[in-house]
């Protein structure tokens, strides 16, 4: 009796044995996420997104299928784990077209992109017969300064999936994505390279940004359209109480209230900047003052600082129909020649008020190129 006893006892267990061996099997087979839990930052991959959290910070890089755009933070997930406020738009750093002044008009409505998207279609509707066609493109670009394309796709749009590289330090981790242009205006060459490099540094607030641009074509103007930090989604200010553009109205800048959002207005209405019209300010500052939706609190100021103002070519807040404050920025405007490169670093994040924006702008202004390796991250 005793030894059928021990038989069935070692057979029960072989059995248990069994079942957690194929479960495991099972879990180590199925699709997941993958985690990284080394250093600062906690990372979460897979084949969708990349997942960053820090002390201060959560953010989520698409790599396909994005809630919203492709290109820079994704729609609704950059957390200031500090007071739970949340981005109020479209996502962070979305970048456009490769672009250069002048106008489409020749061509605009001949020559189409190999996925059917008009070269000229966003930009200048001079041809355009259509009242409602006309009416959007001015409160979309103004009645002014002419810009057309360069190379496309508008990457935020119409990106295909990308692998960005993960790259992890001491007290930092960063990802860096690159996209090569698809196809270009007449005369023009496709394939120069877009590449976005972003650093979380360990207890800070904000991460820390550059877009650069390796060209493949002359330009005497050219210039990369991104969003910084990122448009503003709201009803009559319940996502925001203020906008603070710093680079507007003197030293002190421009404190606006919502309510000069309530209604639709052009790029070159007001809130404009152009580099040939104004002088270059010491710092360049777009920031919007977050509000509770429920209960109208305020919350932290969520600022995008381009740490070399000079290198801002035009930038804009407008209010286009439908609720969205558009807050464009274009970057670098000079000539380019084939095989030349050009960039613009930004930090963008949360602060408590504009002073500390400042002070932060005092520590790392006049640069335009980020690098970062598993030794450090740093500005030039």
């Amino acid at each position: 009796m005793k030894a059928q006893l021990v038989r069935d006892l070692l057979t029960i267990h072989k059995l248990q044995c069994a079942v957690v061996l194929v479960a495991a099997c099972r879990f180590l087979a199925a699709p997941a996420a993958s985690a990284d839990d080394r250093g600062s930052a906690r990372i979460t991959e897979d084949d969708r997104a990349i997942t960053i959290d820090t002390d201060q910070l959560q953010a989520v890089i698409p790599k396909s299928h994005p809630r919203h755009w492709m290109t820079g933070i994704e729609k609704g997930t950059f957390l200031d784990k500090k007071t739970g406020f949340r981005e109020a738009g479209d996502g962070l750093m979305v970048i456009d077209w490769l672009m250069e002044a002048g106008s489409d008009a020749e061509y605009s409505e001949q020559v189409f992109a190999p996925d059917g998207e008009g070269v000229g279609r966003y930009t200048w509707y001079e041809n355009e017969t259509d009242p409602g066609r006309r009416e959007y493109a001015r409160m979309a670009h103004g009645s002014s300064h002419r810009k057309r394309m360069v190379e496309g796709p508008q990457l935020c749009h119409r990106m295909k999936p990308v692998q960005p590289e993960i790259i992890r330090g001491k007290d930092f981790v960063a990802v860096k994505t690159t996209y090569q242009y698809e196809y270009a205006s007449p005369g023009r060459t496709p394939g120069s390279q877009w590449t976005q490099l972003i650093v979380f540094p360990k207890g800070e607030r904000y991460f820390v940004l550059m877009d650069q641009i390796d060209s493949v074509n002359d330009s005497d103007e050219m210039f990369l359209r991104n969003d910084t930090p990122g448009c503003v989604r709201h009803e009559r200010g319940d996502t925001f109480s203020e906008m603070y553009l710093s680079y507007l109205s003197g030293p002190k800048g421009l404190v606006i209230p919502s309510s000069e959002f309530f209604e639709p207005f052009p790029p070159d209405l007001k809130f404009g900047y152009r580099r040939d019209t104004h002088q270059t300010p010491e710092h360049f500052i777009r920031a919007y003052h977050l509000r509770d939706q429920e209960t109208g609190a305020d919350g932290p100021w969520l600022a995008g600082l381009t740490l070399e103002p000079s290198v801002v070519y035009e930038a804009w807040a407008s209010q286009r129909p439908g609720g969205i404050i558009v807050m464009i920025e274009e970057v670098h405007g000079r000539p380019v020649k084939a095989g030349e490169s050009f960039s613009a670093a930004h930090i963008v994040g949360y602060f408590d008020n504009i002073d500390d924006m400042h002070a932060v702008y005092e520590k790392y202004k006049g640069h335009t190129v980020l690098v970062a390796d598993e030794s450090g991250w740093r500005l030039e």
